[in-house]
């Protein structure tokens, strides 16, 4: 009995806990870092196309928001005036399904040495490109140190990651005359499989007395014989034609039958 009970709390639970599913949050501009102010816009996407009845959700630490209590609804789009140090989004919808959440770090120094390390928001693909470069607030790309999981490199303008591997995941900065940019993490996922049918089977060959063997070619399917069975659209009117062929002769039979008879018993009459 308590082994029953427990089974049944625990497929409660597995019902109960949200999922994740196909739909993924959209990121624009796509980087993990912003300075204070800076707008971004959020949709809730599946396949490249929106989502239908999912909305965008915030957490900061605190109670879970919906887009509308935190930022502007234009359209499918959720646009956020992001101050917070740190904020996290994902999509979610009415039955609990959330997608994976995205954090975004926010730059709060207003002095001209803040810096910001432009990183993918989303995760990258494995075997892709990343350029990491470091912007000030005013918009300019200058040369600093970048640091990777410990490491650092540079000085120079750009960090430039050729195809990307799991390995490369992890936290990455840089630094520039001072200023510091934030700390996030570089998150990399591999493509979906696409699974391919087998090839056409063929024989074997016939062995050889020799050691090279002719390559393996299928030999072509005989083609079909014609078939010999009148098309489908005709069938229904020739069955109909024979029916009532059939009962045609059936009446003409059964009147000839009878006028027979009756001549037959005309006949008997004058006779008697």
């Amino acid at each position: 009995m308590k082994i029953m009970l427990l089974l049944i709390g625990v497929c409660v639970l597995l019902l109960s806990a949200p999922t994740v599913s196909a739909v993924s949050l959209s990121v624009s501009p796509n980087l993990q870092q912003v300075f204070s102010g800076s707008l971004v816009s959020l949709s809730c996407v599946d396949d490249g196309q929106t989502a239908d009845g999912w909305t965008v959700k915030r957490s900061r630490g605190g109670p879970t928001e919906d887009c509308g209590g935190f930022g502007r609804l234009l359209g499918s789009y959720c646009v956020v005036d992001l101050s917070a140090p740190s904020e996290t989004f994902w999509c979610e919808d009415s039955s609990g399904q959330q997608s994976d959440r995205v954090s975004l770090s926010v730059q709060s120094d207003t002095t001209d040495k803040a810096v910001i390390l432009e990183i993918p928001a989303l995760p990258v693909r494995t075997g892709s490109d990343v350029i990491l470069r470091c912007r000030q607030r005013n918009g300019d790309t200058v040369r600093a140190y970048f640091y990777i999981k410990g490491s650092s490199v540079g000085p120079k303008p750009e960090h430039i990651i050729t195809n990307i591997t799991q390995a490369d995941e992890g936290l990455y900065c840089s630094t520039e005359q001072g200023g510091k940019s934030p700390q996030s993490s570089l998150r990399v996922r591999d493509p979906p499989k696409i699974i391919h049918p087998p090839p056409p089977h063929c024989p074997p060959p016939p062995s050889t007395s020799t050691n090279f063997a002719p390559p393996l070619t299928c030999p072509p399917s005989p083609p079909l014989p014609a078939s010999t069975c009148p098309p489908s659209s005709l069938v229904v009117p020739v069955v109909a034609g024979l029916g009532s062929g059939l009962l045609l002769v059936l009446v003409l039979g059964l009147v000839l039958f009878l006028c027979w008879k009756l001549k037959g018993t005309g006949a008997m009459k004058r006779s008697v």
